[in-house]
């Protein structure tokens, strides 16, 4: 995997080509009379939400009714949501003003680039873009082989309509991609054989359609039945699901939902969203789709420069070609100095399209044909054009790779973890609640603490070798040498999310706390970075080092 980093401000030319100019869009109303902005389906979504918790006379069909509402929201269009609107009498929420029919807002920020101010630009909507315009590149520097995937992790702007939820709705962010490229014809995945046997919770578009809820579906079960489309994107949604929970998201609050039609974005082809539940209800955090090939069929058709791969053949094989010859001669006769883009739109011509100009000559002698960089149709006789079918023999593929994209909105996945990882203890004495985060030991910020267990000058040194020891091993760590009591400096660390304590007790031996279990044992001092570092880096779990080193039990009434 090629790692890239690419700019944040992006050339407008980029983005036409994308469709991001055109279509990266959410639907938005207006207070018709302060003019305050609101995105439409999150009014809708508020309502029948509200209603839903709060209406106690709401009748068992309504309920059904707004529950189908919430299920297919994200596939309303803007007529259809602007009649629920309408139906249900929503008003803007601050001043209960009358609203606006919902329409198209573009996510992203304007700039321009340079002094003159004539070139525009946007701030990127996403890092996918940059990945793509490099491709010929980063092909170049695999080898000219395919699968390979390139990733970034950047910043990322959208011009959110109504920001909100803390870390989960916001104008910058950092994103996460990942860009597979893959041969269209042949979207198996050597790996995938791993990840098939793992089975969670999946949300298939017919399934929300019909109102049903999510259930555990084996992956490999979901690849073999063509819910989800081939066994590369099956890979990364398996792949995701292992991320997502090693890092401490609960697995029965995680699950994998398909876009629906009107969902999807413009590009894909299947896309499958990884949702966490948290306070908020089900938050997207990480999408992984297929996008097709069309950006690199985007980019090459606006820029000129072809964004290709090639299979090189072992033994030429014949094929059979169509061939759009231009008579050149004639179409200067007749068409002058626009005569090269008649040319080059006649063979960028697809094979559909070029098979109905010639059957359209053949029976008429002329057809319309419609020009894009004249803005304009053109009539084109049939001595102006040749097109016909071909043998011929071929030493290798030339085609346009697919691209399968996982994308992770790391804010999100970071704000699903503190709920997911906060929990409160009673502490010894009963007299309050402690708050504890548990984290896992591999994504934990600070991996370990080091206490001497009172104030003494000869265990204050061996703190220190400690925690040499811990740097030279790369773990992070902080040191305590307060006189605070011991179980005031447990309860302090848990707080934090430090899933190690060392508490320096002797001059040849310490002990280490495990933060949930609360369970010690007693190592050297010479060992003791070295088992956190095995745990922390999973080479070892505490139930191993549980059963390897001696227990300790605390005289301590406070940890």
């Amino acid at each position: 995997m090629l790692e890239v980093d690419c700019p944040c401000v992006t050339p407008e030319v980029v983005l036409k080509a994308s469709g991001h100019v055109d279509k990266f869009t959410d639907l938005m109303v207006k207070d018709e009379k302060t003019g305050t902005c609101y995105r439409a389906d999150h009014l809708l979504k508020d309502f029948c939400n509200e209603k839903l918790q709060k209406d106690l006379s709401i009748s068992s069909e309504k309920a059904a009714e707004l529950k189908q509402i919430l299920a297919v929201l994200d596939d309303l269009s803007a007529d259809q949501l602007g009649a629920k609107i309408k139906e249900y009498g929503i008003t803007a929420p601050d001043t209960k003003n009358p609203l606006s029919d919902p329409y198209p807002f573009n996510l992203m920020f304007q700039t321009s680039i340079g002094p003159s101010g004539l070139l525009p630009g946007y701030m990127r909507p996403e890092t996918a873009q940059g990945i793509f315009v490099n491709f010929k590149d980063l092909y170049y520097y695999n080898g000219n082989k395919l699968p390979f995937a390139a990733a970034q992790i950047g910043q990322a702007f959208r011009n959110e309509i109504s920001p909100r939820q803390g870390l989960l709705r916001v104008r910058e962010f950092t994103l996460a991609e990942i860009e597979h490229f893959v041969d269209p014809e042949d979207k198996a995945h050597p790996k995938f054989a791993d990840v098939a046997n793992l089975e969670f919770l999946m949300f298939p578009r017919e399934e929300q359609m019909s109102g049903k809820s999510a259930r555990k579906i084996p992956l490999g079960e979901a690849v073999s039945k063509g819910t989800v489309n081939n066994e590369t994107l099956g890979y990364f949604i398996g792949r995701v699901y292992l991320f997502l929970t090693r890092l401490g998201i609960d697995k029965d609050r995680l699950r994998f939902r398909q876009h629906l039609a009107n969902e999807m974005a413009h590009y894909a082809a299947d896309c499958w969203d990884a949702e966490i539940e948290c306070s908020y209800g089900w938050i997207e955090c990480v999408g992984i789709a297929d996008r097709s090939a069309y950006d690199l069929h985007a980019h090459t058709e606006k820029s000129g420069v072809p964004l290709v791969a090639h299979e090189k053949f072992a033994e030429p094989r014949e094929v059979e070609k169509l061939v759009i010859a231009p008579v050149k001669k004639e179409l200067g006769l007749a068409f002058k100095g626009c005569q090269k883009n008649v040319v080059e739109a006649l063979e960028a011509m697809k094979e559909k399209e070029a098979l109905e100009m010639k059957a359209a000559l053949e029976s008429d002698g002329e057809v319309e044909f419609y020009v894009c960089t004249l803005g304009k149709n053109v009539l084109i006789k049939k001595s102006m054009v040749a097109i016909s079918k071909e043998k011929k023999k071929e030493h290798q593929r030339v085609f346009t790779p697919s691209v399968i994209e996982p994308s992770f909105g790391i804010g999100r996945i970071i704000y699903c973890l503190f709920e997911h990882s906060y929990y409160m203890r009673p502490s010894k004495a009963g007299d309050e609640q402690l708050n504890v985060f548990r984290f896992p030991p591999l994504v934990a910020p600070i991996k370990c603490t080091v206490f001497p267990l009172v104030q003494n000058q000869q265990y204050e040194e061996v703190a220190k070798v400690i925690s040499k020891s811990l740097t030279f091993s790369g773990i992070s760590h902080k040191i305590d040498i307060t006189g605070t009591s011991i179980g005031k400096r447990y309860a302090r660390t848990d707080e934090l999310g430090v899933p190690f304590a060392i508490t320096v007790d002797s001059a040849s031996s310490v002990t280490i706390r495990e933060r949930d279990s609360k369970d010690q044992i007693r190592v050297s001092v010479e060992e003791a970075a070295t088992v956190v570092k095995d745990v922390t880096d999973g080479l070892r779990t505490w139930e191993d080092v549980w059963s390897t080193f001696p227990h300790h039990t605390s005289a301590s009434a406070e940890d």
